[in-house]
């Protein structure tokens, strides 16, 4: 019968000497240990769900990492004579095969891509002003239940949400010159075929299969940057990482830069860098998703990483997400503004107690006094 007294250590140990020799036999020969001692440890293991850590080699075999993984150390496990009874292999993923991989998968990607035709732009718009179109922490593919969170959330409540008040933005916003889409991050609520957070791998509520969840993100995109293209003789598109879509936003940016390559009305921002800005006259505008650096910091953080930028402008405003609700706050020389989601709030959210208000905000800047106009949608 297994042992609830066993210590941790004892039935990782346990696991990884029969994975590395095969059998319990094997295994407590090699360990010194009598067999009845190992098998009681290897059950109690394989009943609390122990797996093997890293790679268990025996010794005398050469300490080679896999294909795509690169050494990190090694870790022995020494008997009572003293002598190296089993080693494990400690690996990571080798960071530049990685991006080899990455940049090989977008590379074949693009080459399926057909660029879009030219949409014809408005005949008229004022040259003076740009407005930006805010949509952050969308969350497409998430899955929430009234009962359990206030509102319900999936794919097609997804699409029809984000593209239905994103197109009323656009047709109640000026006929700026400029129109900038700035897509803040966790536009995907997932990042892979296992819905989980990227870093710390909790499990996430979502609706339906990835390629789904894509398809949909794709549709609604285009939606908008295709009715920005009839209302604004030139369009620029921010497509920041989110905590929950640091890849997704990698495709995403190269996906929609070759969609739009043979329209000159666009321009992607390819940029890999989570703190992005662009100058309209002598207005600076940051984009960046809240994940990282705190927001009391971003001040300081953008006069330092585009000091050129900053002192050519007088009126200075960072945009940000991630909290999905309303905060804006005044530094000396510049506005840190955080903007809240469409989205409804997740299972997490809701348990938590994070409720806010679903909204979106577009804003229009003048190129000599900076904002001159902001709309507030509700979906």
């Amino acid at each position: 019968m297994p042992n609830p007294g066993h210590k941790p250590e004892q039935l990782q140990t346990a696991i990884d000497a029969v994975t590395a020799h095969g059998t319990v036999g094997a295994a407590a020969k090699v360990l010194g240990m009598s067999y009845s001692t190992l098998e009681n440890r290897y059950k109690t293991a394989v009943a609390r769900n122990f797996e093997p850590r890293c790679q268990a080699l025996i010794v005398g075999d050469k300490a080679a990492p896999g294909p795509g993984m690169a050494l990190k150390g090694t870790s022995t496990l020494y008997g009572e004579d003293g002598k190296a009874k089993l080693q494990w292999v400690k690996t990571n993923a080798d960071q530049e095969k990685i991006a080899e991989a990455q940049r090989a998968a977008l590379a074949a990607m693009c080459e399926e891509i057909k660029p879009l035709p030219v949409i014809r732009g408005p005949r008229h718009a004022d040259s003076d002003l740009a407005t930006l179109y805010t949509m952050t922490d969308c969350h497409v593919g998430m899955l929430a239940w009234d009962k359990e969170t206030g509102a319900d959330w999936d794919l097609g409540l997804a699409e029809a949400t984000l593209a239905g008040t994103l197109l009323q933005m656009i047709t109640a916003a000026p006929n700026s010159k400029l129109g900038i889409l700035n897509q803040l991050g966790d536009f995907l609520h997932f990042d892979s075929m296992t819905p989980m957070t990227p870093t710390n791998h909790h499990i996430l509520d979502a609706d339906s299969r990835y390629q789904k969840v894509v398809m949909v993100a794709v549709r609604i995109l285009r939606r908008v940057i295709s009715a920005m293209l009839e209302k604004h003789p030139k369009v620029h598109v921010e497509m920041k990482e989110g905590n929950h879509d640091p890849a997704g936003s990698v495709w995403l940016r190269v996906m929609f830069a070759e969609l739009y390559k043979s329209n000159p009305r666009v321009s992607i921002n390819l940029s890999p860098n989570p703190y992005t800005m662009l100058v309209h006259g002598t207005t600076l505008l940051g984009f960046y998703h809240g994940h990282l650096t705190k927001l009391a910091q971003l001040p300081i953080l953008y006069a330092a990483q585009f000091p050129k930028e900053w002192g050519a402008t007088e009126f200075r405003y960072i945009h940000t997400g991630h909290k999905h609700h309303v905060e804006e706050k005044e530094h000396p020389g510049i506005k840190v503004i955080q903007h809240p989601t469409l989205a409804a709030p997740d299972a997490y959210a809701a348990r938590g107690g994070w409720l806010s208000k679903r909204q979106a905000t577009s804003m229009t800047y003048h190129v000599a006094r900076g904002e001159v106009s902001r709309q507030t949608f509700i979906p």
